[in-house]
């Protein structure tokens, strides 16, 4: 009988939790994802190109979203003040180069070559694993304008930064429910991707919590488009990675889409065969080079990508918010589980 009522009990808990993240899940909004990315990929942000004004008033716009969400700004830099901020500096080659510097000067910083730009990083404590920590990231520069022509890149990466926004939103909304997630969450929009996935890089360089206290990354990089390959089977999403690192990653993915999404995962640029090597090409990489369990979230190349028709006007929302339902399901599991990852 004790037995009986012991199963009883697991299976309750099993369901509550269930429909728990159900109901959140739920509450990510298109009209949410609309806002904030008719703003991000609009005109005026001139194609938020890296240490441009334009990129640094996204900038402002994601720390702001994320202070009125009751998220932490934990990064400190040369001061006892917190901030959202990451600052960190590019330097500029001839032949359209760049790289990180890590440790520049005053005057270095000041030299004609050397782009000031910033991550911004909001922080979501954890209850009784709060030391370890999931990062959900995305890039919210592109590749600003050529010849008077804006590329607003509301693919690229405009949707994973939104996407990243509604899930900062519903995670601190559960919060505030008493439902905070066991593991702490970082969220963070990189600037940099387009010139080499150089935020990332000086993020895992510097990191504002210990890399050994990661446990996973979930990168979402363009996902609002159907490619060619999809027309008559819209319900997809790549994912790279997943299965590199932690097979038990890949597993706890898989569930969760069978269980909630039922999204179509298309694993076609995860072989090492591929010729376009994405697993190498988002800002996640410098997380897995690091050896921290990785999913690279992707929609696909179209005929858009780089382009200045990457307009908010071509994103499919409701497919948008079903993605971003995929990564939220995912990382509640990765931040609520008993055991980390292996």
């Amino acid at each position: 009988m004790k037995k009986y009522f012991f199963f009883l009990l697991i299976l309750f808990s099993a369901v509550s939790d269930e429909l728990t993240v159900t109901y959140f899940a739920n509450t990510i909004s298109i009209e949410n994802l609309q806002k904030h990315l008719s703003f991000l990929a609009s005109d005026s942000l001139r194609g938020r190109l890296t240490g441009s004004k334009e990129q640094k008033i996204a900038a402002e716009y994601l720390a702001k979203y994320f202070q009125e969400n009751g998220l932490k700004a934990i990064v400190t830099q040369n001061t006892s003040d917190s901030s959202f901020f990451q600052s960190f500096y590019i330097k500029k080659y001839f032949g359209g180069q760049h790289s990180i510097m890590l440790n520049p000067t005053n005057k270095m910083r000041r030299a004609k070559n050397v782009i000031a730009t910033e991550n911004v990083i909001g922080f979501l404590e954890g209850t009784d694993k709060k030391d370890e920590v999931l990062v959900i990231s995305a890039h919210y520069d592109h590749i600003g304008t050529k010849n008077g022509t804006v590329f607003n890149g509301a693919d690229d990466d405009g949707s994973g930064t939104v996407a990243m926004m509604e899930m900062a939103r519903v995670f601190s909304e559960a919060k505030k429910q008493g439902k905070s997630p066991r593991r702490s969450i970082l969220f963070i929009a990189f600037a940099g991707e387009e010139y080499g996935l150089l935020g990332s890089e000086y993020y895992t360089e510097k990191p504002v919590i210990p890399l050994k206290n990661t446990i996973c990354d979930l990168n979402i990089d363009m996902v609002g488009r159907i490619d060619d390959f999809h027309t008559n089977q819209k319900d997809y999403i790549y994912l790279i990675g997943s299965d590199k690192i932690s097979q038990e990653l890949h597993e706890l993915s898989e569930r969760n889409n069978e269980l909630f999404t039922k999204l179509t995962l298309d694993y076609s640029y995860n072989s090492e065969s591929h010729p376009q090597q994405l697993y190498y090409r988002s800002d996640h990489y410098n997380f897995a080079k690091n050896k921290i369990p990785i999913i690279f979230y992707f929609d696909g190349e179209h005929p858009d990508y780089h382009q200045p028709t990457d307009d908010v006007d071509k994103i499919d929302f409701e497919l948008l918010k079903k993605r971003t339902q995929l990564v939220f399901y995912t990382a509640w599991e990765i931040a609520n589980r008993e055991g980390a990852l292996k």
